[in-house]
Parts: C-alpha cells; sequence; structure tokens
C-alpha cells in the first residue's frame, strides 16, 4: 500500500493505493481518493496518517531504511531516569525550593538544571562532577544541554556557601550554609508529611579524600573505610521514623561520633522547631556526660549500651531474675519474629533487656559448630589454631606451650545470644521501647544500603564549600530516593534497586529523519520499568513522535 499522484487537468489529486494481483498481472487498485494535493497538506490528513501508521510499522520502518542503506546519523538519548526522577524532583519541592533561594542570586546559567543534574548522577552511577558532566551526554535532561564542568563546580560551591553572620545563629560544630537552608525549607513545604516527627535517627560514614580534603573538612581520624593515612570527613544523615530523611550534617575526618550527638539534637530543636522528641541511636553514641545533657535538655532517648563492657550491666541487669515478655512480629513469606523484653531498674536508672529467639538460636547454633569443630582440630594440634579469630575467642592457655577450650568463655558467650540491651527516660512499655530501636536497626540497614549515595569519591574540590555542596547533592538523592520507594511500596511493588535502574535506563529515543523530516523513536519498555512510570504518575513518551512536537 502506498500513496500515488495524479495530475487531472490543473489540480493534482492524492490517492491511496494498493498492488494486487489479478488474473496473473500485478495491477494497481485505488482504495480512496484523499483529495486535491494543496487540499490533504493543508488539513495535515496525510500526516495523521503516516503517523498513526508508523505508530503500528515504526521497526519495519527503520528496517526498511537500513536494508536500503539510506539511513541517516541517529541521535540516541536515554529517557527512563530523566522522567522519573525529574517527577519527584518536582513532586518533592526540591527544585521549587532552589527556585525560590536563585531568585535572590543572579547566575548566567541554570543552576538548579546543575544541581538535577548532579543528583541525577548519584542516583544512576555517583562519582565525581568531572564523571558527571561526560555522563549526561548520554541523557536527554531538560534545561541541561548548556552546562559544562565549571557550571557544576559553580554550583556546588553555592550549595555549600556559608550563610552571612547574620544567619549563623544557632552554628554548632559546623557553620550554617545555604543547604541548611534548604534542607528547612524543604521541612517547612512537607510539613504536613512530618508532623509526627517524634522520633530521629541518625547514623554516620566517613568520606576520605585522595588530596587535601578542603581547609577545614580534610581530618585523619578514625577511618571507617581502613585509610587512616588518608584525610576525611564525617557525613551524619537524620532520618524520622519513617525513613524520610530530613536534614545531614558535615564535619572534620576527626569528630567523634559521641561528640557530634548534642549539637545535632540541639539544631534539630533549633531549624525546625520541633518540642518534644526521642532520639535514638547505636553504642557508639552513648557516654555518661551525653546521657546527662540529654536529660538536662528534657529530652527523651533510646540509646544502645555496650553490654559486654559494662560492669553494671553483665552484673546487675542481665542478673535479674524478672520473667520477659513475649511478642511475635509476623511477616509474609518468611518465619516470624520471636521477641522478648523486660524492664529493669537499678539507681534511679531504666533498662530494658532485649532478645531476639531467632538470632538466638542461629548464634547458639553457630558457636556449637565453632566449637565442634575447635575440639576435632585440637587434636591434631594447637599451634596453628591461634591465627583464626573464631577459634582463638574459645582458647586458654593452662599450660605455656599448649591451649584448651575455654570452657567458662562459652558459658558466659551464651548470655549474650541474640541479645541487646537499651538505657532509656521514656515511660514507653518495655516492647514499645524495643521495637522503637529495632526501628533503628532498620534505618541502620536502609542506611547500608544507600551508602552507595554518599560515597561520591574522587572528589576534587579544592575549598570546603564545594565539597559540602558536593557531598549535599547525595542528601538530596536520598530524598528522591526514599520517595520512589514509598510509591512503588503503595504500588506493592519492590524491585531491586540496581535491576530498576537498569530497567529504566533501557528506555531510550531515536531521532532519526526521513525524507526531510525528523522523528523520534522510543524504543520498547523492558522488566519494571513501565510499572514504575505507572507507580510515579508518568506517562511514557509516545512510540514515535514528530521531532518539532518536543521541546
Amino acid at each position: 500500500m502506498f500513496v500515488r499522484e495524479k495530475r487531472i487537468g490543473p489540480y493534482t489529486y492524492i490517492y491511496l493505493v494498493e498492488t494486487v494481483r489479478e488474473g496473473g498481472h500485478v495491477k494497481q487498485r485505488i482504495i480512496r481518493n484523499l483529495g486535491r494535493k494543496e487540499e490533504v497538506e493543508r488539513r495535515g490528513d496525510l500526516d495523521r496518517l503516516v503517523l498513526s501508521a508508523a505508530r503500528l510499522a515504526q521497526r519495519s520502518m527503520v528496517l526498511s531504511l537500513l536494508d536500503q542503506g539510506t539511513l541517516p546519523d541517529l541521535a540516541c538519548h536515554r529517557v527512563g531516569p530523566p522522567l522519573i526522577f525529574e517527577r519527584l524532583w518536582r513532586d518533592t519541592q526540591c527544585g521549587a525550593v532552589l527556585t525560590e533561594l536563585l531568585a535572590e542570586r543572579d547566575f548566567d546559567f541554570p543552576l538548579e538544571r546543575a544541581v538535577f543534574l548532579t543528583v541525577l548522577h548519584r542516583l544512576m552511577v555517583s562519582g565525581s562532577d568531572r564523571a558527571c558532566e561526560q555522563w549526561r551526554i548520554d541523557y536527554r535532561i531538560a534545561g541541561a544541554e548548556g552546562l559544562h564542568l565549571h557550571h557544576l563546580y559553580r554550583a556546588m560551591a553555592w550549595l555549600g556557601e556559608e550563610l552571612p553572620l547574620a544567619g549563623q545563629d544557632g552554628r554548632t560544630l559546623a557553620p550554617r550554609c545555604m543547604k541548611d537552608l534548604i534542607e528547612e525549607r524543604l521541612f517547612a513545604r512537607r510539613r504536613d508529611l512530618f508532623a509526627d516527627l517524634s522520633v530521629v535517627f541518625m547514623d554516620t560514614t566517613s568520606l576520605y579524600f585522595e588530596g587535601e580534603g578542603g581547609e577545614t573538612l580534610g581530618e585523619c581520624g578514625h577511618s571507617k573505610d581502613y585509610r587512616p593515612q588518608l584525610n576525611q570527613m564525617i557525613v551524619a544523615v537524620i532520618i524520622d521514623q519513617n525513613g524520610r530523611p530530613v536534614c545531614s550534617e558535615m564535619w572534620p575526618g576527626n569528630t567523634a561520633d559521641v561528640t557530634t550527638l548534642l549539637p545535632v539534637v540541639d539544631r534539630l530543636r533549633r531549624r525546625f522547631g520541633i518540642g518534644r522528641v526521642c532520639f535514638v541511636a547505636d553504642r557508639g553514641m552513648i557516654s555518661t556526660a551525653t546521657i546527662a545533657a540529654l536529660e538536662e535538655r528534657g529530652l527523651e532517648y533510646i540509646l544502645g549500651v555496650r553490654e559486654r563492657s559494662s560492669k553494671e550491666v553483665r552484673d546487675v541487669v542481665l542478673a535479674d531474675p524478672l520473667p520477659s515478655v513475649p511478642l511475635v512480629v509476623p511477616h509474609k513469606g518468611r518465619p516470624d519474629t520471636d521477641l522478648q523484653a523486660k524492664e529493669v531498674r537499678h539507681q534511679g536508672r531504666r533498662y530494658i533487656v532485649c532478645r531476639n529467639l531467632v538470632e538466638a538460636a542461629q548464634a547458639a547454633h553457630t558457636r556449637e559448630a565453632v566449637v565442634a569443630s575447635l575440639r576435632a582440630k585440637l587434636k591434631a594440634g594447637d599451634k596453628a589454631l591461634v591465627g583464626n579469630s573464631a577459634y582463638r575467642r574459645y582458647l586458654k592457655t593452662p599450660e605455656a606451650q599448649h591451649f584448651c577450650i575455654d570452657e567458662d568463655r562459652i558459658v558466659d558467650d551464651a548470655r549474650y545470644d541474640g541479645l541487646y540491651v537499651l538505657r532509656t527516660n521514656t515511660r514507653l512499655p518495655p516492647l514499645t521501647v524495643m521495637l522503637r530501636y529495632r526501628d533503628l536497626l532498620v534505618v541502620e540497614q536502609m542506611f547500608r544500603t544507600e551508602k552507595a549515595l554518599l560515597e561520591t569519591r574522587p572528589i576534587y574540590h579544592q575549598s570546603d564549600a564545594a565539597i559540602r555542596g558536593h557531598v549535599f547533592c547525595s542528601f538530596l538523592a536520598l530524598v528522591l530516593r526514599k520517595e520512589l520507594q514509598d510509591r512503588l511500596a503503595a504500588a506493592h511493588l519492590q524491585p531491586e534497586w540496581r535491576t530498576l535502574l537498569a530497567d529504566l535506563d533501557r528506555l531510550q529515543e531515536i531521532e532519526t529523519e526521513q525524507d526531510g523530516k525528523c522523528f523520534i523513536l522510543r524504543t520498547p519498555v523492558t522488566g519494571v520499568a513501565g510499572k514504575v512510570f505507572q507507580a510515579v504518575g508518568v506517562a511514557l513518551p509516545p512510540q514515535i513522535r514528530d521531532a518539532k512536537s518536543t521541546g
């Protein structure tokens, strides 16, 4: 089937024609007279017909051009991630807050677009801003066409720029910066979602530098990356009880976790107007001075205790004879979790002794296997066993030259199977306290899985401001990721994160030209990409469209 022109008198007519075989001969049969050529072009009938047919035959059209050897150069761009995260960028108000703050400044490039580009890069592959400049070439990102590396550097410096002296009210371990204003305005715009911000969790990570690491941020300290020779910085993220990022903090690399808790609490109350808050933190945050300061401020807390190293916990709390209260947490598709909790008070201090019976059984099974293997190997000689840390903890040396199993250590070790002890000043029931702390464990697990977004190395920036802005883009990436996860959960979807990104990344648009007209073809949707578009509320681009209609 094809279109044919035929001149009759002074006019040219357009016909829709098909080729048929009749009586052994090939003939052309007119299906429809579309009318005079100038009228057909004026009404656009032929264009609509071509586009309609092309939607069903785009593959055939491109393959036909390939067979003919007339296919022009193709421009191909990935569009899945920009479309999804652009909508989330808008719905979380990130773009609106940046635009609002930028109204007071006069930059000669679209700085908000530079920040979005950097955040999108964090979500997809992370890395340096130098890598981001090259990475974005393969993507169709609205408004980012004219951005270059120096624009990204300027955007990072603006995000981490220190506020004037008048804006430094409430400064603690770190100066107040533009990023703080962004966090506060995001919080204010989404206040309805944070109406019950009564529980907050904090977790930290460290980022090391290959270079100096700015003017003050790069310092040597306890390296969680096992790179003690390199300067590093400490990054903390504060998360609410729903796992939603609230704000971030950045300190020099020699800042100890235990010294950060109180400044963070003070800043939270001042920045976000929070009155009553229960702070939940792990064992690394606890100290006598910290607890006293929290109580002096009238703040509630649930803090993990180092049960093995605390004499009071070992000798008094764990020796309490009162029975524990059981709790079963049901799970879909996997075994239920059996928990126990009880309250122990000692000299005005309130402890909650918690035990996870499933973890206790696993720990006991593992220990039995290790001890059984150790008993067998001791018969063959004991010298080589000391180098194995799993064995070494159960060995003692009654004689100078020989080792034997420490039976008392095995019994003592069993006391801690599935056990964790909390200290709190809340009036919550023991089981509720335990569940609150378990929320922290869930948040920590989420934080560990998302630390790839924070590991933005290598960082080439030389100033504190640019480094802070660079890392803050990772916080904004966490905001978008959490928003996407919430929408997927509401749609009963739980795809693996990397699989989701790969499926989105396969969605591409190919720009081609035929007979002087440019068309944009979309590749088929694969994997979970289609369901993700539905969950976020974004319409898929048409399979084929006129390039002039984009913009």
